[in-house]
């Protein structure tokens, strides 16, 4: 004959635990347990506090993490009046016009009409050439300085293998090279 005795030893908060669901106590607690709770803090409509190594703000009365992206986030929404006119923004233009021009289709329409009036159009066509070869002159300049500054010691394949390079990048032909793009980029400008 087998011996069924239970050789585990119960401890007193399971036969508490016990005694509760036998007697219809299902919620009761069999133990009692110590620690702390922090303080509640309450913060206004634009208060700006850190926790949990974060910043935290209150707009609308929302609680919302502040980011290093909500200057990009603000500068990309349209709101929903134009700032020059005040009238709604909803041609299909406008949100294209307002990331260029910070205004509506209308009032961008209106200011060209203006300075079209004024003989002054040509001017501002060549101003937005001139600012766009300026712009993509100093991307140009930061890519070959980006490429000078890379190494080239060692590349890994898409097999995961890593190729190693001997030889270096001749920084007496890429400036040569960077010079001459740069003044025909500035012979396009008039």
């Amino acid at each position: 004959m087998k011996d069924n005795v239970l050789k585990k030893q119960f401890q007193e908060r399971d036969v508490k635990r016990l005694r509760n669901l036998v007697q219809g106590k299902y919620g009761e607690k069999t133990h009692s347990s110590v620690g702390f709770k922090k303080a509640d803090e309450f913060h206004k409509e634009g208060d700006i506090w850190e926790s949990d190594n974060r910043t935290w703000t209150i707009k609308n009365g929302i609680k919302q993490n502040v980011t290093k992206l909500d200057k990009a986030k603000k500068a990309h929404l349209m709101p929903l009046l134009c700032p020059n006119c005040s009238k709604i923004m909803k041609n299909r233009n406008d949100k294209t016009y307002y990331n260029i021009h910070k205004k509506c289709f209308n009032c961008v329409i209106d200011f060209e009409h203006e300075l079209k009036t004024q003989g002054k159009w040509e001017e501002y066509q060549q101003s937005i050439k001139n600012n766009e070869i300026d712009k993509q002159i100093e991307e140009f300049k930061f890519y070959i300085q980006e490429k000078i500054n890379e190494t080239n010691e060692g590349f890994v394949t898409e097999d995961g293998d890593v190729e190693k390079w001997v030889g270096k990048l001749d920084t007496n032909k890429v400036e040569e090279y960077s010079n001459n793009v740069i003044e025909y980029l500035e012979s396009l400008k008039k």
